[in-house]
């Protein structure tokens, strides 16, 4: 019996999908809930699993193309025996001329064809002036054109590999780059962006970190990092200065009564940002817990559509990769984001003496259409505050 394997359903908010890559390929067989293929949409990159045991029949789409929801991909032979092969596709069968002949296939490749009396690599003008640009000595490059013949598709195929002077690769942007890109020029071309910066000493987290982090771990079963305390901190700070947490829609502003904070994760597809609901209610140990579970699923291709949505703030750590300063832009709807840097040893005067701290600058960018000066730094006060005072914190002062 054949089964048709289907686009999953997809949000309104997102109208079509890119196939990424194939798991399996015709004729081969698939076990039930088997990942087949991985689609990308503009923010995350979702698994199409098997619907039963058999042998996957057809593909119908290749990596590189759009679907949409619930288009058919695949046809799989429910119960087929392992090592069934697919129907002969069109691109497999045999070319034949007009007669019903079966034509003759193109040469195999070869060594380069060379002149007979100066023993040089025959290339055709093209091909030539190819490699006299990009320095390609064309008696490396293996031709696959008639009679082992060099093309300059063969010049190409050496140089972006790798094999010329200067190689140049062209590729396009996965949907997630290029929601990315859309999504930070939106925030340029709409928003009044100001950023206003702070530095922080946090020896008393540090020290805390050292002093509690292993019965923390014992008795939670997660780490204690720095992220809770960041989160923790901009949540009260964002109850007591709500203009933070408001957003703009059109000629109105919508304040959120709830801390919903966007925490931005580093994947090699690119910056996800899911999103911790509710952080002013959340423990400590909650919100560890839940960074490190999207972590997890951010670096395994385990988000959901839902786990990005919404967030009322974001904030975002450049210091895990050095970033010693830095000016984070703004995800709209939202209104602000606080970037987090590199934790450096500096002198500092404190209480009349010089003395080396652990700081880090601290920066909030805003959108100054809603957000004023004062409101921004008072903000950034609140968090250092915060922070040089985490017994405070803990009490909700």
């Amino acid at each position: 019996m054949s089964i048709e394997v289907k686009v999953p359903v997809l949000p309104e908010s997102v109208s079509d999908a890119t196939i990424a890559s194939w798991h399996k390929k015709a004729g081969d067989t698939v076990r039930r809930d088997e990942n087949l293929l991985d689609l990308e949409t503009d923010k995350v990159v979702l698994e199409v699993p098997s619907p039963v045991d058999g042998v996957l029949k057809e593909i119908k789409f290749q990596a590189g193309d759009t679907v949409t929801s619930q288009q058919v991909v695949a046809i799989i032979e429910e119960g087929a025996a392992a090592g069934q092969k697919a129907p002969e596709t069109k691109a497999d069968a045999p070319k034949k001329d007009e007669a019903g002949k079966e034509a003759a296939r193109p040469a195999e490749a070869g060594p380069p064809k060379k002149d007979k009396e100066t023993g040089k690599v025959e290339l055709p003008p093209g091909a030539a002036a190819y490699a006299a640009r990009e320095g390609v000595d064309a008696s490396q490059v293996e031709g696959t054109g008639r009679g082992g013949r060099v093309t300059k598709e063969d010049l190409v195929r050496h140089v972006t590999s790798g094999g010329g002077a200067r190689p140049e690769q062209r590729v396009p942007m996965t949907r997630i780059r290029q929601r990315i890109a859309e999504r930070m020029m939106q925030s340029k071309n709409s928003i009044a962006m100001l950023t206003s910066f702070n530095e922080v000493n946090l020896g008393k987290v540090m020290a805390m970190r050292k002093e509690l982090g292993e019965p923390f771990e014992k008795s939670h079963g997660v780490r204690l990092g720095f992220m809770s305390f960041f989160a923790k901190a901009a949540a009260n700070a964002l109850q007591r200065h709500p203009i933070v947490n408001a957003s703009v829609d059109g000629n109105d502003i919508i304040y959120h009564g709830y801390a919903d904070i966007s925490i931005a994760v580093a994947t090699d597809k690119g910056l996800v940002t899911p999103v911790l609901r509710n952080v002013e209610n959340m423990s400590f140990a909650e919100v560890e817990a839940a960074i490190a579970g999207y972590a997890k699923a951010a670096r395994e291709g385990g988000l959901k559509l839902e786990d990005l949505q919404g967030g009322t703030f974001t904030i975002t750590n450049g210091g895990t990769f050095g970033s010693l300063m830095s000016t984070p832009i703004v995800n709209p709807p939202q209104s602000a984001i606080l970037g987090m840097h590199a934790i450096k040893e500096r002198p500092i005067a404190e209480n009349g003496q010089v003395v080396v701290a652990p700081m880090m600058y601290i920066a909030l960018s805003y959108d100054h259409r809603i957000i004023d000066g004062k409101d921004a730094v008072l903000f950034l006060v609140d968090i250092k505050n915060q922070l040089e005072n985490p017994h405070r914190m803990l009490l909700g002062l």
